[in-house]
């Protein structure tokens, strides 16, 4: 880690939280959840301010371990992280048929790295909406920086009730995004409110497989780590609800599949304490130590503001929960006298719907 890269990282933590209140916001943030005494539908009632204080806390994470993409992507062997990530989002552009000058929405769109890169690689116009004041602050300075600040631009609302006419966009897209979405049903009824008719949304949401068993200790133990702390998810819900979801709001589903089963590399590969690469070093297990401590030592010299290293620590247990439940895992079947395997977590359930055009 280079010495600006660290001080950076410390002066994001916390985003638009004073300095001196990110502790409390720590403490706050993890009493919506089950391992603090916290409750799902605490977390439904309260998912603006949860999801707000999880990104204003992590949002600086985010950014120097992984880039301004906040999402995974299927990789190929000898692709580095990167290049997976731009390939993600071309593909999803490519789905959508996005022409030149079009009027494109991101839900949910973070800093707006997918913004951008979509925005260049199509040449459309596209809004994102985002519910965090940092995170737009932020994004919109890196949109200067790419000299696309008259392409891309942000709006500060709720996915969950957006400020735009009916009708309004040509097309529509969401990376790991509405996952946050309190109810995914209204969710998706608001997308399709916005969306001109005979056009598509296309999204990665975050989903539990069929394997998923709410009886299972451990499956519940990565839930909580993975999705609910680690993550800032009210709940996470199944593909099979997703569909249904969609099809309450209107659309009709082109095509969906969970586009993780079939990468040739594991999409938690970052993630692996067992994996180590130099073009993603700041997330393996090595560049994670070396965060830990730096961290540490910034917070211990006030630099960086107390409760930076509460933050650092549930971001790697969700790190480590989200490679065990992406993991196809091995388990004894006494009836069978063998082996099988589940996987009960994917962040990349693909869709592609599309509005009737009545």
């Amino acid at each position: 880690m280079s010495k600006s890269g660290a001080l950076d990282l410390a002066s994001g933590v916390g985003g638009k939280i004073q300095k001196k209140e990110v502790f409390s916001a720590v403490q706050k943030y993890e009493k919506y959840h089950v391992c603090y005494g916290g409750d799902g539908d605490e977390r439904k009632a309260n998912y603006t301010d949860m999801v707000n204080k999880y990104y204003d806390l992590v949002t600086s994470f985010y950014e120097y371990g992984w880039g301004e993409s906040f999402h995974f992507a299927p990789r190929w062997k000898g692709e580095s992280l990167r290049e997976s990530i731009k390939r993600h989002e071309h593909f999803l552009a490519l789905q959508l048929c996005l022409k030149k000058g079009q009027k494109v929405l991101d839900v949910g769109c973070g800093i707006g790295g997918p913004m951008r890169e979509i925005a260049r690689f199509s040449d459309t116009l596209i809004t994102g909406v985002n519910n965090n004041e940092y995170q737009i602050t932020r994004g919109e300075e890196l949109n200067r920086t790419a000299g696309v600040d008259k392409r891309c631009n942000f709006v500060k609302a709720d996915f969950m009730k957006m400020p735009f006419s009916d009708n309004t966009f040509d097309a529509i897209f969401a990376i790991e995004a509405t996952c946050h979405a309190p109810n995914v049903r209204d969710c998706y009824t608001e997308i399709y409110r916005v969306l001109k008719p005979g056009q598509c949304l296309a999204a990665y949401e975050w989903c539990i497989t069929d394997y998923f068993d709410p009886m299972n200790l451990k499956h519940q133990r990565i839930k909580v780590m993975a999705f609910e702390l680690g993550n800032g998810l009210p709940e996470i819900r199944s593909m099979r609800e997703c569909l249904e979801a969609l099809k309450h709001a209107g659309f009709e589903v082109i095509w969906e599949k969970d586009v993780a089963a079939d990468s040739p590399l594991p999409w938690y590969l970052p993630l692996d304490k067992n994996h180590f690469s130099l073009s993603s070093f700041r997330v393996t297990a090595c560049g994670r130590f070396i965060t830990r401590n730096m961290v540490k030592t910034l917070e211990f010299l006030g630099l960086a503001p107390e409760g930076s290293q509460r933050v650092q620590s549930f971001l790697e247990q969700a790190a480590e929960a989200l490679v065990e439940g992406g993991r196809w895992m091995r388990y004894v079947d006494i009836f069978e006298f063998g082996f099988y395997r589940k996987r009960i977590f994917t962040p990349m359930y693909f869709f592609l719907a599309q509005k009737p055009n009545f």
